[in-house]
């Protein structure tokens, strides 16, 4: 594999990092793997407190610089104390966060100056399947979509094709788009 040409940081993107990283993992596989963590206490009701403050990456255990604390509940209209983003909204921000981390990082990369990247995305999502009353609907979202508006010294189709990567490459797409097995241990102790 050839060593990728160094570029200067652009769009708050520190580029010489992001391309040593490229390469450091490219000559050292084993740096690939990664394990991220989210721990959630029960607070009351549809209440609960998550907190993300430590990863295994890059061969070893690692800690965030700042813990993330943030609460999810359900709004008064789904029995909750509205204290907090649903955990379904949750995963539409983790779309929406990666994609654009992505868009940062390739327009960096390919050398275009970003001016503005906004989205919005949104989730249908039928109560019948959730709620137990209807089994032939599903619990979860019927469909997601995902819009982009993006300006930067590109033309248009530069600019779309950075979208295009950065949802190729996006995992959190991947992982709603081609699923991933998930245990469930249990401790009723």
């Amino acid at each position: 594999m050839s060593d990728v040409v160094e570029k200067p940081a652009l769009n708050g993107v520190n580029t010489p990092s992001l391309l040593a990283t490229i390469n450091a993992v490219g000559a050292q596989r084993e740096l690939a793997d990664f394990k991220f963590r989210a721990r959630a206490s029960w607070v009351s009701g549809t209440h609960s407190r998550i907190v993300v403050d430590d990863f295994f990456g890059a061969g070893q255990e690692m800690r965030h610089e700042v813990a993330t604390v943030v609460d999810a509940d359900h709004p008064a209209v789904l029995v909750g104390g509205d204290n907090g983003p649903t955990p379904v909204e949750f995963l539409l921000q983790g779309l929406a966060a990666c994609m654009t981390a992505g868009i940062g990082n390739i327009a960096a990369v390919r050398g275009v100056k970003l001016h503005s990247v906004e989205s919005v995305v949104e989730g249908d999502i039928n109560l019948l399947g959730l709620l137990g009353l209807d089994p032939a609907v599903r619990n979860g979202y019927s469909g997601i979509r995902a819009s982009f508006r993006i300006r930067g010294d590109a033309p248009p189709e530069k600019l779309a094709k950075i979208v295009e990567q950065s949802r190729a490459r996006s995992a959190v797409y991947d992982v709603l788009t081609n699923g991933c097995p998930v245990a469930i241990e249990i401790d009723a102790g």
